[in-house]
């Protein structure tokens, strides 16, 4: 059996494999569950800033008049049922009976309230915090240098208000994103997320409304996430946390010579129950004794070892190949 044990945000895990923040992991049940499966931590689902500005600030705070009143009231009943309070509790909760490392997790826009609340997950006793950031481009006098500077100043804040280690999960659709990457960096960030999978988008035409789709990612979707780490993991910018497209010990197994550090799950727990995780570490396992690997650690970034291996010329020829071959 190869060695699984990896470090993650200066954490000591058994294993790469994570559980993402989702639904699952909302709940100490869920946690429980997780851990049990043998997942190497888990990561909360998040918190969002809207949940704390309703608990702590009232729907009023610093929402102002950016939600139609409905959707303050359910902001604010949100803030009260499953805000801070209710988040703090879950997370000592899971500090007590977990015995594998709890990431909390915010879903942020700005600096606002919860950089302070930062203060107080740590006090709770996470191991560690990811800043979930989504902020989306909706008007025309936004640059991608303001937004990616709101990042940025999101990533200093938290960090000038908690020693926990910090990741970021980000998007996918930045125009340079070694160097956002390297900001991140440079702002506290210990790692990045490869790739937030954002809420897909429908419309009822006749309902005229939006609409869920595509909730669940499959094996398909690991392309993109794949591309972006083979190319960031070997400048050594910072650990990179792959999500998004992780189904099989396959997919686990080219996420790590990618250059992944971690690898991270929810999807797949959603479709094929919990049990999943241990499947996906046995597959994973299988798959580094039957190719020599006698750890994780052997095997990542094996990709980028290889001496032909150029993302910007390779990627261009097979870009070319595959547009111009008439087969």
């Amino acid at each position: 059996m190869a060695e699984l044990k990896t470090q993650y945000l200066s954490l000591n895990l058994k294993n790469p494999l994570l559980v993402s923040s989702s639904g699952i992991t909302g709940s100490l049940s869920g946690v429980r569950q997780c851990a049990s499966a043998g997942a190497g931590a888990v990561v909360l689902k998040s918190l969002f800033e809207e949940q704390i500005s309703a608990e702590l600030g009232g729907a009023g705070g610093s929402l102002g008049s950016a939600f139609p009143v409905e959707a303050e009231g359910y902001l604010e009943m949100l803030g009260k049922t499953a805000g801070p309070a209710s988040y703090l509790d879950l997370i000592r909760q899971c500090k007590q009976e977990i015995s594998v490392p709890v990431i909390a997790s915010v879903n942020c826009q700005t600096s606002g309230w919860w950089t302070e609340y930062a203060q107080q997950i740590e006090q709770a006793g996470a191991d560690a915090l990811e800043l979930n950031i989504a902020i989306m481009p909706h008007r025309q006098d936004q640059t991608a240098k303001d937004l990616e500077d709101r990042m940025i100043t999101v990533v200093k804040q938290v960090r000038s208000h908690t020693t926990l280690p910090l990741a970021v999960k980000i998007g996918s659709h930045f125009t340079a994103l070694p160097h956002t990457v390297r900001a991140l960096k440079d702002a506290g960030a210990g790692a990045v997320v490869l790739f937030n999978r954002f809420y897909q988008f429908d419309i009822d035409p006749v309902a005229l409304k939006p609409v869920p789709f595509n909730r669940y990612s499959s094996s398909e979707d690991l392309s993109r996430p794949l591309r972006w780490t083979s190319i960031l993991a070997p400048q050594n910018i910072c650990e990179l946390s792959l999500t998004t497209g992780i189904h099989r010990g396959l997919d686990a197994a080219k996420a790590l010579v990618a250059g992944a550090q971690t690898i991270q799950v929810a999807s797949v727990l959603y479709k094929k129950k919990i049990a999943a995780v241990g499947i996906i570490l046995e597959e994973l396992d299988s798959w580094l004794d039957q190719n020599g690997y006698a750890s994780v650690d052997a095997a990542r970034g094996q990709l980028a070892q290889k001496g032909n291996y150029k993302p910007e010329e390779l990627e261009r020829i097979q870009y070319i190949q595959a547009i111009t071959d008439k087969s």
